[in-house]
C-alpha cells in the first residue's frame, strides 16, 4: 500500500514542485490542485516542469479564497482523482504547497500502515472548540454568508447583523452534528470514498456552501458519519497566533521543527533554504522514529505569543503602543516618589542617597527642567532635562528613565508645582512607591519673602491642585504603594515613617537609621497658617497645626543609655 498526497497550491510553485518530487521519490502519488487565480502561463510552466513524473496528476482548478467553498471543492476533486487513479492508496494526506515533510516519507508510510483503519482529522463540536477567532462559532452553521469576509468586510458584517436582528436561522441537516478542526487531515480510503460517494452528498454540499470557512468543518463533520476510528488530531504541525493567523517557519526554526517529531509542518517560508535542504534530503534518521508530539514546542509558542501581545514589562516601542490598560507593566522596575519631603527637610536628596544607595533626583517634573541627580543635564538613554521635550510625553519620559536605569533604584521628588499629567500614571503603576506629606509645599511659601497677598493666592492654587492629586491617589483603581501623611502628623514622629520608607526601598541591609535629615525651622509656621485663615484661605491639607510654636521632637542622634547605681 502507499499514501496518496493531495497538494493545494497557490503560490511559490517552485517549492511545490520540489516537495512533490520528494513525495514521489518515496513512492507516494501526488495530486496537485492549483488555484484558478494563478495565471495560465505560470500554471502551464508548472505542469510542464512535472510532466516527467508519471505519478503526479493535476485536478480541475477552483478559485480558492480563504473561508469559501472553493477550498472544499478543490479537495473533493483532487481526492476523487486520487481514489480513481491509484488503487493501492490506503490513506490520503491533504497538504498545502507551503507544507514541508519533516521526517523521511518511509516513516509516515510505516506509521499509517500500522494503523490501516485510523483517520487522523481534528474534529470537535463547536462547544468544545477553544481556538475560534472572530466571534462566530455555532452561527457559522446557522447563518448565510453571501459576501467575502476579506474582500467585502463591511457587507459581511452587515449581513450577519441583519440576520441576527431578524432572528434568521438555517436548519442543519438532521443526520449530522457540526464539527470543526484543522483542514489538514489524513483519511483512510474507506472513509474518504464514503464521504465522496454518499447519496446525500448534494444535500451536504448545498448546506456547507453557505457555511463560513467550510474547509474547517466539511470533512470534519462528515468523517464522524463513516469513520470507524478517529484520532482527533492532525499529523501536520501548524501553529496559530492570538489573531488566528498561522505562524510562518523560517531557517532559524530548524531545531525547533526537529524537536516536534511531526511528519509535516506548515507554513514554511518559501525562501527558507536551510529548512528545505535539511528536510528534503535523502539522509536516513534525520529524526527519531517517535510518536508525533507537537506539544513539545507548545510552551515555546505560548511564550512567543505572550511576548508578542504583552511585550517586555515597561518597554515601549514605536510598533507597540498598547491600548490603555493593556500594557505589560507601566514601568520596568520599582521606583520611589517623594512629595513634600524636600520642602520639609534640608538637603533631603543627599541624605536619602546615603541612606539607601539609590539614585536620588530632585523634581524630575519641575516647571523649568528635569532635576537629574548630581545636576546632570543628560542621563542614561540620552534623556534630556529639557522640560519641553519631557512634557511632550510625560509617561514616555518616566518609562524610558526607569527602563534605561534598570538595576539601580530611582527616587525623585514630586509636588503640585510639577507636571500634573504624570500623577495618575504613577498612581496606577504597581512599581511605584509614593510617599506624600500633604501641605508641605506651604513651607516654601512660609520661608519666602513675597507679599502676603501673593502668598495667599499661590497657596490657594497649590492646595487645589494637591487636593485633586490626592483624590487620584486615593482612587480604588490605584495600584501603586501609597502612603499619605498630613504635615502635622508627620512631624510629630518623623523617624518611624522615614524608617518604613527606607526599609521598603531595601537597597541596603535592613537596620535602624543612624542619621536623620535636618528639618526646616518651623518656628512661626502655625501662626503663618492662621494668617492665611484670617485672610480667607483655609489651609486644611497640613492637618491640625497649633498656632503656638510646636515642641520640636528630637530626630538627631539618640541619647546614650546610662545606668543608675543604687
Amino acid at each position: 500500500m502507499s499514501v496518496g498526497i493531495i497538494m493545494l497550491v497557490h503560490t511559490a510553485l517552485g517549492r511545490a514542485e520540489q516537495v512533490a518530487r520528494h513525495w514521489t521519490r518515496a513512492g507516494c502519488p501526488v495530486v496537485i490542485h492549483v488555484d484558478r487565480n494563478v495565471p495560465r502561463k505560470i500554471y502551464d510552466a508548472f505542469v510542464a516542469g512535472l510532466s516527467d513524473v508519471p505519478t503526479v496528476l493535476f485536478s480541475r482548478r477552483h478559485s480558492c479564497e480563504w473561508g469559501t467553498w472553493g477550498l472544499v471543492a478543490a479537495s473533493q476533486d483532487a481526492a476523487e482523482m486520487m481514489l480513481e487513479w491509484f488503487d493501492d492508496v490506503r490513506h490520503v494526506y491533504l497538504s498545502s504547497g507551503s507544507c514541508l515533510p519533516l521526517r523521511p516519507v518511509e516513516e509516515l508510510v510505516e506509521y499509517l500502515a500500522a494503523r490501516p483503519r485510523t483517520d487522523f482529522i481534528e474534529s470537535a463540536t463547536t462547544a468544545d472548540v477553544p481556538w475560534t477567532v472572530g466571534g462566530l462559532d455555532h452561527e457559522r452553521f446557522t447563518l448565510r454568508f453571501p459576501f467575502s469576509w476579506r474582500k467585502h468586510r463591511y457587507l459581511f458584517d452587515k449581513s450577519v447583523a441583519v440576520q441576527r436582528w431578524l432572528g434568521y436561522r438555517r436548519s442543519v441537516p438532521h443526520d449530522i452534528v457540526p464539527h470543526m478542526g484543522s483542514q489538514w487531515w489524513c483519511l483512510t480510503r474507506q472513509t474518504l470514498s464514503a464521504i465522496l460517494q454518499d447519496p446525500a452528498r448534494p444535500v451536504y454540499d448545498r448546506y456547507f456552501k453557505q457555511v463560513w470557512i467550510p474547509d474547517e468543518s466539511y470533512f470534519q463533520t462528515l468523517a464522524r458519519l463513516y469513520a470507524t476510528r478517529i484520532e482527533s488530531r492532525s499529523l501536520t504541525l501548524s501553529k496559530f497566533d492570538f489573531q488566528g493567523k498561522p505562524h510562518i517557519f523560517y531557517d532559524d526554526h530548524l531545531q525547533l521543527l526537529r524537536r516536534s517529531d511531526c511528519f509535516v509542518a506548515r507554513k514554511i517560508w518559501p525562501h527558507a533554504e536551510r529548512l528545505y535542504e535539511a528536510f528534503l534530503s535523502d539522509r536516513d534518521g534525520v529524526m527519531n522514529k517517535t510518536e508525533p508530539n507537537p506539544g513539545k514546542i507548545d510552551r515555546i509558542f505560548a511564550r512567543a505569543v505572550d511576548r508578542r501581545t504583552r511585550g517586555r514589562a515597561g518597554l515601549y516601542m514605536h510598533s507597540r503602543f498598547p491600548n490603555y490598560g493593556w500594557e505589560n507593566g507601566v514601568t520596568a522596575t520599582k521606583y520611589s516618589v517623594f512629595q513634600g519631603f524636600s520642602e520639609l527637610f534640608q538637603d533631603f536628596e543627599p541624605w536619602l542617597a546615603r541612606a539607601t544607595g539609590a539614585q536620588v533626583h530632585g523634581h524630575l517634573y519641575g516647571p523649568d527642567r528635569a532635576e537629574f541627580a548630581n545636576g546632570q543635564s543628560v542621563i542614561n538613554g540620552a534623556l534630556s532635562d529639557d522640560a519641553l521635550l519631557r512634557d511632550n510625553n510625560p509617561m514616555g519620559f518616566l518609562t524610558n528613565l526607569i527602563w534605561n536605569t534598570r538595576g539601580e533604584r530611582q527616587c525623585f521628588q514630586y509636588g503640585p508645582r510639577d507636571t500634573k499629567k504624570i500623577n495618575w500614571h504613577m498612581a496606577r503603576d504597581p512599581n511605584a512607591q509614593i510617599s506624600v506629606i500633604s501641605g508641605a509645599w506651604a513651607v516654601e511659601l512660609f520661608r519666602s519673602n513675597a507679599n502676603f497677598a501673593d502668598i495667599r493666592k499661590e497657596a490657594a492654587a497649590l492646595q487645589k491642585i494637591e487636593s485633586r492629586m490626592l483624590d487620584e491617589l486615593r482612587s480604588p483603581d490605584v495600584k501603586a504603594r501609597i502612603r499619605i501623611w498630613t504635615m502635622a502628623e508627620f512631624i510629630e514622629a518623623p523617624m518611624e515613617p522615614l524608617q518604613i520608607i527606607i526599609d521598603e526601598i531595601g537597597q541596603k541591609s535592613l537596620r535602624r537609621l543612624a542619621e536623620a535629615p535636618l528639618m526646616q525651622d518651623l518656628a512661626g509656621f502655625g501662626q503663618f497658617l492662621q494668617n492665611l485663615k484670617n485672610q480667607g484661605m483655609h489651609p486644611y491639607l497640613m492637618g491640625d497645626f497649633p498656632v503656638d510654636p510646636l515642641p520640636r521632637t528630637p530626630i538627631g542622634r539618640p541619647r546614650k543609655p546610662y545606668l543608675v547605681k543604687k
